[in-house]
């Protein structure tokens, strides 16, 4: 019997649908694709938010919801040193 780490369905084949599988980041999901995306951004957001704002000498409001901190995070942290 050979050992596979590649998954398979019940008639032995590769399933497509795998964990740790070289298919690309599925971690990261589009903010406007967010089910949560509408609601008010987090404490963690809004403190690093402020941070990476400071640092860039830029003024956000700070009603901002998750999906729109997060787009704003991505595009500081782009701008400056910072990688998350």
């Amino acid at each position: 019997m050979s050992e596979s780490n590649t998954p398979s369905n019940r008639d032995g084949a590769p399933t497509e649908d795998v964990l740790g599988g070289p298919q690309g980041d599925s971690t990261r999901k589009d903010p406007e694709e967010w089910v949560t995306g509408d609601e008010p951004m987090t404490g963690a957001q809004r403190s690093y938010l402020d941070t990476l704002a400071r640092e860039a000498g830029e003024q956000l409001p700070g009603d901002l919801t998750k999906a729109e901190a997060s787009e704003h995070i991505d595009r500081l942290q782009a701008a400056s040193d910072r990688t998350g």
